[in-house]
């Protein structure tokens, strides 16, 4: 496989909310994607980076139901590929490139639920990492 090393850390603990989680995840994401390449489904890697993901250490869930709520009330589920320490989300893809769908897909679950940390995860020709954040205290989520 191509050899597609980890960039400098792109979110440090000091500077961004959760950025000792995510920076493990974004470390391991690279190393599965060095070791698979790309052109599988998007479930072999869900797969993959779960073991690699709990191999570290972190407590992960996939395809956790979420629930989204709209004016206080659950409006409907979706399922998040991957949960990691219960405080980000990950939203794979396996596409030649990011679009912007995914990217408001991503932002949408963080505005409809409790979570304020997504990472956008392409294992496309060329790796890709997108870190989203949105803080509670602006949802108005009111629950």
């Amino acid at each position: 496989m191509s050899d597609m090393s980890s960039p400098a850390p792109l979110y440090s603990p000091e500077t961004h909310k959760h950025g000792d989680v995510t920076q493990k995840i974004i470390r391991i994401f690279y190393e599965v994607y060095n070791t698979l390449g790309h052109g599988f489904l998007e479930k072999v890697y869900e797969n993959a980076l779960a073991l690699r993901l709990r191999k570290e250490g972190l407590n992960v869930v996939q395809q956790q139901a979420v629930t989204v709520y709209f004016d206080n009330v659950g409006v409907g589920d979706y399922f998040a590929d991957l949960v990691v320490e219960d405080k980000v989300i990950l939203e794979l893809k396996a596409a030649a490139q990011l679009a912007a769908e995914h990217h408001a897909q991503l932002l949408n679950y963080l505005k409809a639920t409790e979570y304020e940390v997504g990472l956008l995860l392409n294992f496309g020709p060329k790796p890709q990492v997108v870190r989203k954040a949105f803080d509670n205290n602006r949802k108005g989520m009111g629950r």
